[in-house]
Parts: C-alpha cells; structure tokens; sequence
C-alpha cells in the first residue's frame, strides 16, 4: 500500500525536537513577553535571545533547502514541524519560518537572480534582515490584483513606481519589499499587466504611513505611499509581466503554510477547552459529562482531524508536484474557519475568564479573525472552489479530480 499517515523516524524525531525545544526554551521565554503586554522591545529582545539557540539545535529554516542553511524539510514534514511551532505564538519567528518572510524565501529562491539571491535571499536566510510583500491596496479588492493601480513606468535606466499600498504586512524593520505594480496596462490578457519588484524600504519616495490598528492592535501590517519611488530595471523580479503568476506561486504554498500554523493554535484552543470541561464544577457535575460541552468537543475534534487530513494531502501533492489549487483553497477556507470556531468554542467553556486576557483564548480570538480574510476572503475561496469543480466535472463527467482527485 502507498498510502502512509505515518512519519518517518528520522521526521517524528524533528517534530519532537521542536515540541521540546518549544516547550522548555520558547514558552517560558514568551510568558515574559505577554506578561509586559507584548511590549515591541521585550518581543525583540526574545527573538535576538532565542533565535542563536534554534541555530545550534539545529531548527532553523525548516522551509529551505540545506544549502541555504535551512533544515531542508519536503512540505509533508514541514507541515508537521509547523504545527509544533505555532503553539507557542512566538515559535516560527525563534526558527525564521514566519510570515512574510518565509513566502517571500520561496519566492525569492525560485524566481530571484544569483546576484538578487546573494543581496535579499542570504541576508534573510541568516536572519539578519527581513522583508515584506507588498500587493494589497485600499482603492480596489484586494482579492482581484488584476486591478491592482499602483504603476511602474520605464524611465530611461530606471523603474519608477508609484501608488498606494496596505496591509504590507512586516514592513515596519524590513529592509526590502516585493512590491507588485502594473507595468503593462495594455496587455491584452489582465494577469500579464503586473509585475514584480524588489524595493529596498530606504529609497526616497518609500512612505510608511503607520501601522494600521486592527481589533487586535497594531502587527505590523502597514500603509505605504510610493512617490516617485526609482528601481534599477535589474530590480525586477521574476519577468515583466509575471506579477499575477509570481504572486500566485507565492501564495499557494503560502496558503498552506499558515494552515499548517493554525493547526497548532487549533489543537491548543481545543486542549485548552478538554481541561477547563474536565476540571470545571457547576449544576451538579463536570462540564466534561454535560452533552452540550461534548458536542463542542465531538465538533472539534472532527473538523480538526479533517483539517489536519486536508494539510498532509496539500503538502503530498506539492511534495510530489501534482496540481494543488483546488486543495489548497479548500483546505484554506476549512482550516481558517476551524481555527475561528474551536477558539470561540474554548472561550465559551471558559466562560468569562475566556473573555478576559487572563487566558491566551481572547487574543486567539482577535488573531483568527483574520485567517478569514487573509490569502484570499473566504468567499473567495468558496467561488474558486466551485469554479474548479464545475470545470473538473465537464472535463472528465467525474467531479473526483474537483474533490482530491482521491483513489477512492
């Protein structure tokens, strides 16, 4: 038989380096910095402590390849090793496998040149840089970028960019932006008139506006001008032209790769709700033994085991280099409103402690109310997924490939 949920020894050893690791060295190191109300110098002052440890033990980069540094995981065992390293909220940062900078990696090894590798791709690999992406802007629906307005004109030697972007989260520290504007408003087909740049955050022009305040405060996800804003024509990433596919590339796994941190907040929120219903006393018995608390957790439990089915089955066919875009948009849409909901079922449990900040339930809460939105809206998703499934059934008369493409 193919079929094998197991891990191989050498990936579960990984995975229960970093549960350890997590554990012993990150959580108690995190407890600090909620405790100063996750004061901006504290959180960094944590990364810089903790992140030479990871380095020594080994747990650095687990999405690049060794020759980068990195621990050269396939998806499949990354998938596993992300889900550990999300449970303490700090963890993919102390490994330098966070948002944005892990997808702006991929995307910087699979479509940068020697010379764009050495000067965005090492220093981000060596932890001494970061970066940002930045596509979404305010004007028009962040989930078409065929509308995108930000332009890029050719000026003699020079691009120059301007337009208005947001939401370009991590540009507050970072050192350079992948910033996608429309190069070719002509172009007869809409996805060939954007293009990809590379623009370092200190170029004249380059305005960081503020970091936008969200229900859960200010986290670096920023608003930025670009005023006449000059590139060299080698600041192109990619080809022109590329920018819809780039990006597409980019978030696909990307997608995923937030899937696969969720699942470790999931698997906590849901933890966190078995033992407050095993140890809480009211009307006569344990919540644990009231039928409405076990439905919350039957809920759970089966929508967590179909999210983590659905991220190994994304991470197989990408591993294998199959076609992964109705997969992944499913598994997107499932995992993110399963994170929402088993928060929401915790806090419920924990009732008004829940509700307080005395448990991590309340900034869960805020934090996976944007899993919904992010990477595309969950509508979104759900149109694109009823897209695919229409055009796998009138193909092939079967919706199978629609649904999996499962042997069965």
């Amino acid at each position: 038989m193919a079929i094998d949920f197991s891990f191989n020894p050498e990936v579960e050893a990984v995975r229960h380096r970093v549960k350890i690791f997590m554990k012993d060295v990150v959580a108690p190191r995190w407890a600090k910095v909620e405790a100063a109300d996750n004061d901006r110098k504290e959180l960094i002052s944590a990364i810089l402590e903790l992140r030479p440890q990871a380095q020594e033990q080994g747990l650095w980069m687990p999405h690049m390849p060794e020759e980068w540094g990195g621990m050269g995981l396939t998806p499949t065992a990354l998938a596993a090793v992300s889900a550990e390293a999300a449970k303490v909220g700090i963890g993919p940062y102390i490994m330098n496998c966070q948002a944005p900078d892990e997808g702006n990696m991929h995307t910087l090894l699979h479509f940068g040149t020697e010379e764009q590798k050495e000067n965005y791709l090492r220093p981000l690999c060596e932890g001494t840089t970061r970066s940002c992406f930045s596509m979404t802007e305010p004007e028009v629906a962040g989930s078409d970028p065929t509308l995108l307005q930000t332009r890029a004109e050719l000026d003699g030697d020079e691009w120059v960019i301007n337009g208005h972007k947001w939401f370009t989260s991590g540009a507050r520290g970072a050192s350079f932006a992948i910033v996608i504007a429309k190069t070719d408003p002509d172009a007869e087909i809409p996805q060939a008139r954007n293009t990809a740049f590379i623009v370092p955050t200190d170029s004249p022009g380059f305005e960081l506006v503020r970091d936008i305040e969200t229900m859960s405060g200010g986290h670096n996800h920023c608003e930025i001008l670009y005023k006449d804003v000059r590139v060299p024509k080698n600041a192109i990433l990619g080809e022109r032209g590329g920018g819809h596919k780039l990006g597409q590339v980019r978030l696909g796994p990307a997608r995923l790769a937030h899937c696969m941190r969720w699942i470790g907040q999931i698997e906590t929120a849901l933890e966190m709700l078995v033992e407050r219903a095993q140890t809480r006393y009211a009307h006569g018995s344990l919540l644990s033994e009231k039928q409405g608390i076990q439905w919350m957790m039957a809920d759970s439990a089966r929508e967590l085991y179909a999210a983590k089915l659905m991220v190994l089955h994304c991470a197989y066919k990408i591993e294998n280099g199959m076609e992964f875009k109705q997969e992944v948009s499913m598994a997107k849409h499932h995992v993110a409103n399963t994170l929402w909901q088993v928060v929401d079922r915790a806090m419920q449990v924990y009732g008004a402690l829940g509700y307080s900040t005395d448990t991590p339930l309340a900034g869960m809460m805020q934090q996976a109310r944007w899993s919904r939105l992010a990477d595309g809206a969950d509508e979104v998703h759900q149109m694109r997924t009823a897209d695919l499934l229409m055009q796998a059934y009138n193909a092939t008369g079967s919706v199978n490939t629609g649904v999996g493409a499962l042997p069965i």
